[in-house]
């Protein structure tokens, strides 16, 4: 009998390892024995990150039950009132091992104030998480924005948040694709190895004491300067589907072309008023065809994501 999975199922996990990576980036090895069923897809994976409450327990939404789908177990948790609410939190996956049934995830630790970053900081091995990701066995797959079609060239910029992302994308880039990468990290003890094709350029852009996403802007804006001396095209002449509103600030903030078209591609992410601004100059700006850049708002300024 042929048993049909959903592309995301509920996996209970604990914290195998941690290692501090630098002073901002932390690495969680989780471990469960369902871990061998995560999907492997790599690159700009989603996945969900259901935190414990304080007293470390898990209101149970139906969310363990295969049979519960996924909208009415999130449904019942929406309806919950705020002190049985388990915080999620949205992440990309760092690495997957299901033979070992062990899982990455890197958090930024930024102080205690977000629930995220506090059970980082605290949890040690053996503390339960709960994670919400791809099962290899669906026929489907989601949660992955990185789509460069036939692109030869590109440009990927992000800051602490788009880490993971970023580090998973550029170490599957294939050796003939050239192009930029752009990470805004909050100190130059934050820079990690990176291995990277020939052609591609990878910079780490320590913010130190600048505002958030300036140094991330500044250099996307040099890059920009330099397209435009090696091309004639420019925002007066763009090609069609360069056509950009400007999006609500209640609005998500998540723009993926389904298919990319030219020979750039870009890839944005990170706060969500820095990506809007970067993805507006480039399509604006330089005449990018919208249908070649991939924009995300990880996180807004000031508030709290939304699960």
């Amino acid at each position: 009998m042929n048993v049909s999975h959903h592309p995301y199922r509920t996996y209970r996990t604990t914290v195998a390892r941690r290692e501090q990576l630098s002073p901002s980036f932390l690495r969680m090895t989780l471990t469960g024995p369902d871990l061998v069923h995560f999907g492997t897809a790599g690159l700009d994976q989603r996945i969900k990150l259901v935190l414990p409450l304080p007293d470390g327990s898990f209101t149970d939404v139906g969310q363990f039950d295969e049979s519960v789908g996924m909208m009415e177990w999130y449904r019942r948790w929406r309806e919950l009132p705020d002190e049985a609410r388990n915080p999620i939190r949205t992440y990309t996956i760092r690495a997957v091992r299901p033979e070992t049934r062990e899982i990455d995830v890197d958090f930024v630790l930024h102080g205690t104030e977000g629930p995220a970053s506090a059970w980082a900081s605290a949890a040690g091995p053996g503390a339960p998480l709960v994670v919400i990701g791809p099962d290899a066995r669906a026929d489907e797959t989601g949660g992955l924005e990185w789509n460069p079609g036939d692109a030869g060239s590109v440009l990927i910029a992000g800051d602490e948040t788009a880490v993971p992302a970023i580090c998973a994308i550029v170490e599957s880039l294939p050796a003939h694709v050239t192009g930029s990468v752009y990470i805004e990290v909050p100190t130059e003890a934050d820079a990690l190895p990176l291995a990277a094709p020939e052609g591609v350029a990878v910079r780490w852009l320590a913010r130190r004491s600048a505002a958030h996403g300036l140094r991330l802007s500044a250099a996307v804006h040099a890059w920009g300067e330099t397209r435009v001396a090696e091309t004639t095209t420019s925002a007066a002449d763009a090609p069609t589907g360069t056509e950009l509103a400007d999006p609500n600030e209640d609005e998500v903030l998540w723009e993926v072309p389904e298919a990319s078209v030219g020979s750039c591609y870009a890839w944005l992410a990170g706060e969500a008023s820095t990506i809007t601004a970067l993805r507006r100059h480039l399509v604006r700006g330089l005449g990018i065809d919208r249908r070649s850049v991939a924009f995300m708002g990880y996180w807004r300024r000031g508030r709290a994501e939304a699960a």
